[in-house]
């Protein structure tokens, strides 16, 4: 192109190089995402089973592993899902831990674990002689709070809710001041919940502290045999947890509610009788 002038004018447009694309974003992010699973894997090697275990929990079921969280005094954390698995793996602890008491070979035959719909149910089975608590009183044996305290250190160790529970037999039993089998059977379920306590298991896992007395005797067939009262260990599984606190919530609940309405047919009553009255 040309001007008036006979000059030649020459335009150039800018050229833009061709666009790269973005392949190479993708090959770098698998790159990242390969690594850090290596760093998942050799962090989890190094873990305790408990984590792993928990770690597993949550890729099986992350929704519900979420409303299953638990602590323990070492702090807050992951807890894990228990299973009828785990209670029996619990139950093969205890016992390996129990064989190496010194006089375990006296105090097998005293001790029953069984995994039932509720949980790890411990007993602790008395003696004619009394094996675990001196005989008709709350104060426990040598052997009793030895066994306890082992039984503290390992349920210290799952975040599970716990029920201490009292029994004694149908014998006849009460003191000039009143005391008998109903606040016996309490007392010996509060002090195994201190020994637990004290020994390592965080008070806010002691769920329920019960004394039934005679009222559920192991050998129905013998109110007296000796093994009626005994002291029972609970470890509940996370949904037999959530169905108590849902009962004792519906409980709580409708006696609110008819309070309400016993007062105020009270308050009738009452108005009824007055109005009879003065009319008479």
């Amino acid at each position: 192109m040309a001007d008036n002038n006979g000059k030649v004018i020459v335009r150039k447009k800018a050229s833009h190089h061709g666009h790269h694309g973005g392949a190479w974003k993708v090959a770098y992010a698998d790159f990242v995402t390969a690594m850090m699973a290596l760093f998942i894997v050799l962090w989890m090697m190094s873990t305790s089973k408990e984590i792993q275990e928990a770690v597993a929990g949550y890729f099986r079921d992350p929704k519900g592993f979420k409303e299953k969280l638990g602590t323990n005094r070492a702090g807050s954390g992951p807890g894990l899902v228990l299973t009828k698995r785990d209670m029996n793996n619990l139950k093969d602890k205890l016992e390996s831990a129990m064989a190496e008491l010194p006089d375990f070979g006296q105090l097998k035959d005293h001790v029953d674990m069984v995994v039932t719909g509720e949980g790890l149910r411990i007993e602790l089975l008395e003696s004619e002689t009394g094996t675990f608590f001196e005989t008709g009183n709350a104060q426990p044996t040598e052997k009793g709070r030895e066994l306890l305290e082992l039984l503290a250190r390992e349920l210290a160790k799952v975040p599970a809710a716990i029920v201490v529970e009292g029994h004694t037999d149908s014998r006849p039993f009460r003191t000039t001041n009143g005391y008998g089998n109903w606040e016996l059977s309490v007392d010996r379920a509060n002090v195994a919940r201190k020994i637990l306590e004290t020994s390592g298991v965080d008070p806010s896992r002691i769920q329920e502290v019960r004394g039934f007395a005679d009222r559920h005797l192991r050998n129905p067939k013998d109110p007296l045999d000796p093994a009626n009262r005994r002291i029972t260990v609970i470890v509940r599984y996370e949904g037999t947890q959530r169905l108590s606190a849902t009962i004792d919530q519906t409980a709580h609940q409708q006696a609110a509610a008819t309070r309400p309405a016993a007062a105020q047919a009270s308050l009738q009553s009452s108005a009824q009788h007055r109005e009879v009255a003065a009319r008479h």
